[in-house]
């Protein structure tokens, strides 16, 4: 990664670390509130930009990672466990499985089968959900308490949030350091072209399911993330739109760039929040908005950035 650019992310992150002061002495909490939902998100994102920009499989389903995580949250609240560990190692160890068997059958296809058959599967866990009646059903479930890591109070809106930061920091660095690994490269050259790597003798399956289950695994913990600022958990966390919003933040960010999928989320959150003060159909004007963005950017706003140093540097 060029120095340049390892700059530019350090001063975003350290950016994102003086919100809590700036939000409390401007006395706006809900900022707080509003930049923590940002960075899980941004985790969300960060997860399925590691298969769609690097490896090129387009998961229209990644939604039901998020709600397995939260899900392991609440469940587990339900019956009184309120361990963090338990919680989160819970909601990482469901996705992942769920991913494995997934990704297991999704990967023997490509292309739209893909797309479609990820969609199912996440709409069938979507309706599971719904069905779970002990568990609120379509009405979701509350969660009593927040996840417990000892003397780390997630109660505290700023520690929650400092906690969330630095599991995107930690995440956003093993990306790196993954895709610039031999592993990366492979699943990069996949994405090129596959049967020229499997004919090289790399065995491109196994490392897309690798992939795969990773990217899930983080997604889960994203929604355990989620659950704790929410104490809330819905099926409608699973839903095919909220997939497609996920999509929606990688592109605009910028497919294939990691920090794209953060300022992605940054943005669409943001534009969320925003536009649905105005609209009910804030939609309406966000669609436009990401056609040129399509048009007119093709490695999104974080691309438009690059090209405005490179020009600087000219």
């Amino acid at each position: 990664m060029p120095g340049g650019r390892r700059s530019a992310i350090a001063a975003g992150f350290a950016a994102l670390a003086f919100v809590p002061l700036v939000a409390h002495l401007a006395d706006q909490p809900f900022y707080l509130d509003l930049f923590t939902r940002v960075m899980v998100f941004a985790i969300a994102a960060l997860s399925l930009d590691l298969i769609l920009g690097y490896g090129g499989l387009v998961s229209f389903g990644h939604a039901a990672y998020l709600g397995l995580g939260s899900y392991s949250v609440g469940i587990l609240d339900h019956y009184g466990i309120t361990n963090g560990f338990l919680q989160f190692g819970t909601a990482i160890g469901v996705s992942a499985a769920a991913a494995l068997v997934i990704g297991a059958i999704s990967l023997r296809t490509s292309g739209v089968s893909f797309v479609m058959i990820t969609l199912a599967f996440a709409q069938m866990l979507y309706f599971l959900f719904i069905s779970l009646n002990l568990y609120g059903g379509d009405d979701g479930m509350s969660i009593a308490a927040h996840s417990n890591f000892g003397p780390v109070d997630l109660a505290d809106p700023a520690i929650l949030y400092y906690f969330v930061l630095a599991i995107l920091a930690l995440f956003f660095w093993g990306a790196a350091r993954l895709v610039e690994s031999r592993f990366g490269m492979v699943l990069r050259g996949a994405k090129s072209n596959a049967r020229r790597m499997t004919a090289v003798g790399f065995p491109v399956y196994r490392y897309r399911l690798a992939a795969f289950v990773i990217s899930a695994a983080m997604c889960g913990t994203a929604g355990a993330l989620l659950a704790n600022q929410l104490l809330f958990v819905s099926p409608e966390i699973m839903q095919w739109a909220r997939s497609g919003e996920i999509i929606i933040m990688v592109i605009l960010g910028g497919i294939g760039t990691l920090v794209g999928a953060v300022v992605g989320a940054f943005c669409f959150v943001m534009l969320e929040h925003e536009l649905s003060a105005l609209t009910e159909h804030w939609l309406v004007i966000l669609g436009p908005l990401l056609i040129l963005v399509v048009l007119f950017a093709k490695r999104g706003v974080a691309g438009l950035f690059e090209r405005e140093r490179s020009a600087a540097r000219g």
